[in-house]
């Protein structure tokens, strides 16, 4: 029994061998139960915006050429939309762990207020990547599923209101892209300090 050969398998071996590191690497250390939390949030989050440089660097330059040979009805069918119940639900659980993560660190307040309009403190910092998380994950909810859903036929929509929908999840799609660059400044920068 291969665990490679399926994809649950291979996110439970991963999970085992993490704990089995976690285990040889403990050294002293009491632990830090706040990680858990950390890594659950990067591991999401990497699924998150894997998936958003995919649409953006392959599938939606790929869509053109799919359709000038008469292919882009197998990637509309079958992979767009596989690939956009992974990306908003690992947007959800992306800012719901950092969420969460704030709020164990005590900093949840003060990272979303910019410790209370200071802006010059490692809260601040962080509190702007999770800003823009914020804006990235109501883009992910309101703006492109929604849109895609007609571009995808998944809802009934007429060829000019697909079109309409298309530019608009495009135009989220991208947005989100672009924010995403200084976003995740602000989740390194808050442990490792801005870089000048």
């Amino acid at each position: 029994m291969n665990p490679l050969k399926s994809i649950p398998g291979t996110i439970i071996s991963g999970i085992v061998l993490a704990i089995i590191i976690m285990f040889l690497l403990r050294g002293e250390s009491g632990g830090n139960p706040l990680e858990w939390t950390v890594w659950f949030h990067v591991v999401v989050g990497i699924v998150w915006i894997g998936l958003l440089y995919y649409f953006n660097f392959v599938q939606v330059p790929g869509m053109a050429g799919a359709k000038a040979d008469g292919t882009a009805a197998g990637i509309s069918k079958h992979i767009a939309p596989r690939a956009l119940l992974w990306f908003r639900w690992a947007a959800l659980l992306t800012w719901l762990s950092g969420a969460a993560a704030l709020g164990k660190m005590g900093i949840f307040t003060a990272a979303f207020t910019f410790d209370g309009g200071t802006f010059s403190t490692a809260n601040s910092v962080i509190g702007m990547g999770a800003w823009l998380g914020t804006i990235m994950l109501f883009n992910v909810w309101v703006l492109i599923w929604p849109n895609q859903k007609k571009v995808l036929g998944l809802v009934e929509a007429s060829d000019e209101a697909k079109a309409k929908a298309g530019f608009v999840a495009l135009m989220a799609s991208r947005t989100n892209t672009l924010l995403s660059i200084p976003m995740l400044l602000g989740m390194t920068a808050y442990a490792h300090g801005l870089p000048i």
